[in-house]
C-alpha cells in the first residue's frame, strides 16, 4: 500500500507495505489497521478506555500506544492484567513486536521485594497483576516515574479491585492512562464507576457491526443443543422442588420476595433477600425474623442442590451432598436441612443413580464429530464447577484420540487448585497440541489468547453477558468460530440462557451509549 503518515501528538506512526512503521516497533510486525491507529492516536492525547469486541487487538492498540510514549528519553509504561497467565501473554506480545531500550520485566509474588523495586529502577516496561502493585506502592516504589498505565479487563475497576486504589494514586502524577475491555457489562452505573475510578476522558467503543471493525471481525456460529432431564433424575429433582417452594412460600409470607411467583425466584433473589432480613435486624425487629434467615439458608442449599442436579448432573450433586452430610461443624440451617425427610429422600436417590447427566453424551458426541471431521482440532469446553469439571476430564478420557486436560483456577475448598506456572505450562501444552480438549473453568474466560481453537462448548449457559461474551471469544480469531451451548430443557439452564440473552442486549445498547458519551459533558 502507500506510504502513509498519521501526525500524533508526540511522534510518527508509519504505514508501509501494509505494516506499522516505528523506532520503537519490530518490522512486519504490527499490521496496519485504520481503527487501531486512530484509536492509539486518541488515547496518546487523553485517558481513554478501549471498548471492543475480543479478536480485535486490544493488545495491539496498547503496544502502540506504548511504543510512541517510550519514544521519550527515560519514559515508562505499567500494564497490569488481572492474571499471571494474562501477565505473561501480554509480555510475550511485547516482546514480539516491540524493540525498546531496556528490560521488559514481569513482577511475580515470588520475586523478592528488594529485587522488584531494583527491577522497577532499570526497566521501560513493567507487567503485573494489580496486587502486587498496590502492596509495593506503599513503601517501596511510586508512580512517579510511570507515564502510561494501561489497565487490562478494565471493567473489573470498581469497588475495593486492586486497580481503582492504583489508578487513584496515581492520577496524582498526571500520567496517561489507557483501560481496555471487551466486555463492559450491561449496567450503566457500573460503567460511569469505572470511568470514574480510571479518570476516563475519552471512550473508544465499537460493537461487531461497525464500519470500521467489521472486515477484521470472525463470524460466530452458535448452535444449541438441547436434551431433556432423565427420569431418575426428575425423582430426585420433586422432593427438592417441594422443599425449595415450602421455604420460598415462608419467606413471602413473612414479607420477602412477594414481588414474584416462587417458581421465577433466582438464586441472586434468595441471596440478596439476606441483606434486606439484616437490614430489618438492625432496626430492632428481631424475632421472627432469625426463623426467616433460617429459612433462606435452607432455601439456598436447596436451589443450589437444584440447579447442580438439573445443569450438572447427578455426580456433581452427589459430591456436594456426601461433603454436607459428612461435615462435622454443621449450622443450624444445615442440620434441619440434613433431617428433613424429603432432602433425605433426594439423598438416597441420588446414590442409586449411575449415569450423570444427558449432557455428558451430547457433549462426548460433539467432540468425536469434531475431531473426525479435522482431527488436529483444539476444543475447549467451559464449566462452572470443579466437581463436574473433574467428572468431565475423567470421562473424556477414555475416548479415543481425545487429550483433555482441566484447566481450574488456584483458590480452592474442595482439593487443590493450580498454581499460575501450572496454569502457563498448561496452556503452552495446548497450543502445542499436546492437549487437544482444554476443560475449564472460568479462569480460562479471560482474556487468554488461544488463536487457533476451533470449537468452543459451554457445558451450561451462564447468566453473566460479560462471562459469556468472554467464552465464546476464545474462538472466531483467526476463521470462522463455532461455539455449542448445552442445554437441559425447562430447568435452570434454560432460564439462565434468557437471562443471558437478556443482559447481552442490554450491554449492546451500553456500548451504543458509550460511543456517544465521550461527546457527552456529563462524563466530565
Amino acid at each position: 500500500m502507500d506510504l502513509t503518515l498519521l501526525d500524533f501528538t508526540e511522534g510518527n506512526f508509519i504505514v508501509k507495505d501494509g505494516y506499522v512503521e516505528h523506532r520503537n516497533i519490530k518490522p512486519d510486525t504490527i499490521e496496519a489497521k485504520d481503527f487501531q491507529l486512530k484509536i492509539a492516536n486518541r488515547a496518546l492525547r487523553q485517558n481513554t478506555l478501549v471498548v471492543l469486541p475480543t479478536g480485535l487487538g486490544k493488545t495491539i492498540i496498547a503496544a502502540l500506544v506504548v511504543a510512541e510514549i517510550l519514544s521519550k528519553k527515560d519514559s515508562k509504561a505499567l500494564i497490569l492484567a488481572p492474571t499471571k497467565p494474562l501477565v505473561n501473554q501480554h509480555r510475550k506480545t511485547f516482546k514480539r513486536v516491540l524493540s525498546v531500550d531496556g528490560e521488559m520485566a514481569v513482577f511475580t509474588g515470588s520475586m523478592k521485594p528488594d529485587k522488584r523495586r531494583e527491577v522497577w529502577d532499570r526497566s521501560r516496561i513493567i507487567f503485573s497483576t494489580p496486587q502486587i502493585i498496590r502492596n509495593d506502592i506503599k513503601d517501596r516504589y511510586d508512580l512517579n516515574s510511570i507515564d502510561l498505565l494501561v489497565v487490562d479487563e478494565a471493567h473489573r475497576a470498581i469497588g475495593n479491585y486492586a486497580y481503582v486504589p492504583i489508578a487513584k494514586n496515581y492520577n496524582r502524577y498526571g500520567g496517561l492512562i489507557l483501560g481496555l475491555t471487551a466486555s463492559p457489562g450491561g449496567n450503566k452505573k457500573k460503567i460511569k464507576e469505572v470511568i470514574e475510578n480510571l479518570y476516563i476522558k475519552n471512550i473508544e467503543a465499537r460493537s461487531r457491526s461497525d464500519e470500521d471493525v467489521r472486515e477484521y471481525v470472525k463470524d460466530i456460529e452458535i448452535h444449541w443443543l438441547k436434551t431433556d432431564l432423565a427420569e431418575e433424575q426428575k425423582l430426585i429433582q420433586r422432593p427438592l422442588e417441594e422443599l425449595l417452594y415450602e421455604k420460598i412460600g415462608k419467606l413471602q409470607r413473612s414479607g420477602f420476595l412477594s414481588y414474584k411467583p416462587m417458581k421465577y425466584v433466582s438464586k441472586k433473589d434468595l441471596i440478596d433477600v439476606r441483606d434486606s432480613i439484616q437490614k430489618r435486624i438492625g432496626k430492632g425487629k428481631k424475632g421472627y425474623l432469625f426463623g426467616v434467615i433460617h429459612n433462606q439458608n435452607i432455601a439456598l442449599h436447596v436451589y443450589n442442590c437444584l440447579e447442580l442436579l438439573e445443569t450438572q448432573g447427578v455426580k456433581p450433586l452427589k459430591d456436594y451432598l456426601n461433603r454436607l452430610f459428612e461435615k462435622k461443624d454443621l449450622s443450624k440451617a444445615e442440620k434441619s436441612l440434613i433431617n428433613d425427610e424429603r432432602f433425605k429422600k433426594a439423598y438416597d436417590l441420588v446414590k442409586d443413580v449411575k449415569r450423570s447427566h444427558p449432557k455428558v453424551n451430547v457433549l462426548m458426541d460433539v467432540i468425536k464429530k469434531q475431531l473426525n471431521e479435522k482431527s488436529d482440532s483444539l476444543i475447549i469446553v467451559f464449566a462452572q464447577y470443579r466437581d463436574t469439571i473433574d467428572d468431565l476430564t475423567s470421562v473424556l478420557e477414555k475416548l479415543p484420540n481425545v487429550k483433555p486436560v482441566k484447566f481450574i483456577g488456584q483458590a480452592s475448598r474442595h482439593g487443590k487448585g493450580l498454581s499460575q506456572d501450572e496454569q502457563i505450562k498448561i496452556l503452552s501444552n495446548f497450543k502445542n497440541k499436546l492437549y487437544n480438549v482444554l476443560v475449564a473453568s472460568s479462569v480460562a474466560e479471560e482474556g487468554i489468547d488461544i488463536p487457533q481453537v476451533d470449537l468452543v462448548i459451554f457445558y451450561e449457559p451462564i447468566p453473566s453477558e460479560i462471562r459469556a461474551i468472554q467464552r465464546r471469544g476464545r474462538t472466531g480469531r483467526s476463521n470462522i468460530g463455532k461455539v455449542k451451548v448445552l442445554i437441559t430443557k425447562d430447568t435452570r439452564d434454560e432460564a439462565y440462557l434468557y437471562a443471558e440473552e437478556r443482559r447481552e442486549e442490554r450491554m449492546h445498547k451500553i456500548i451504543e451509549w458509550l460511543k456517544n458519551l465521550k461527546n457527552d459533558r456529563r462524563m466530565h
